[in-house]
């Protein structure tokens, strides 16, 4: 990579924290390694990293609580690591915004090159804030459901609705894009620049934006499904009429 980028390592097992450590090393990060929850949110606190390797099965407390917790320090990109393969796991991991999911045994070298794109992607976000499309000043809308994008603010009905900065950039997009399909590879490419990855993060975003503006998240009429395809936002009829 052009610049040195700091992962921090979170695993107990020093064997593999040692072997993931040496093959990021080659790729030209820097590396610091914690074996459980408390030393990894003191290592966190002293310098942020640009990624977190984190493996959820730690002494204290779990991995999931030290992703909370560095949420509230920053919120660094975070690849999961685990020996366990369920996909409540994995669900819950896309579900509090981890970057990616990586099940024991696994490649070390493909987490290395899974790190680098996690890396490459949080820093054109970072650098490119702003939505192909779209006016960075402006607000965009749907039914009660209204986006401040400078300021990244979401309220329904006047009132402020909480959405994660992955669940605010996939909505925006969207409504950005009224009318128009897309799979849920286009969704992980054009929304937050990611060229592979587990795609049933789309999946879990998309369930979690209808609990937030549906009327029934169960029988959803702005964000649809479209049946081989992926996901469309529609706007309400009488917002079409206006418009034309």
């Amino acid at each position: 990579m052009g610049d040195c980028g700091y992962v921090l390592v979170v695993d107990d097992d020093a064997t593999v924290s040692e072997v993931v450590a040496s093959y990021l090393r080659r790729s030209g990060l820097r590396i610091k390694l914690a074996a459980d929850g408390p030393s990894a949110l003191a290592a966190a606190r002293a310098q942020l990293p640009d990624l977190v390797i984190l493996d959820l099965m730690l002494p204290g407390f779990d991995g999931f609580e030290v992703y909370r917790r560095l949420a509230t320090l920053g919120g660094p990109p975070v690849i999961m690591l685990t020996a366990r393969g369920e996909e409540s796991d994995r669900i819950l991991g896309f579900e509090l915004g981890a970057d990616d999911y990586v099940t024991k045994p696994f490649s070390p070298r493909e987490l290395a090159l899974r790190a680098i794109s996690v890396l490459r992607r949080s820093r054109r976000s970072h650098e490119a804030r702003r939505l192909d499309g779209a006016d960075p000043a402006a607000s965009l809308k749907v039914a009660d459901v209204e986006l401040d994008l400078a300021r990244h603010e979401a309220t329904r009905d006047g009132r402020p609705l909480a959405l994660t900065g992955r669940e605010f950039d996939l909505l925006a997009f969207l409504l950005a894009h009224p009318g128009q399909a897309y799979s849920r590879g286009d969704l992980m490419r054009l929304v937050w620049g990611w060229e592979y990855g587990d795609q049933s993060t789309v999946t879990v975003h998309v369930r979690r934006l209808r609990e937030k503006i549906e009327a029934d998240p169960a029988a959803p009429t702005l964000l649809v499904t479209v049946w081989g395809v992926g996901y469309r936002l529609d706007l309400p009829v009488h917002e079409n009429h206006q418009e034309g």
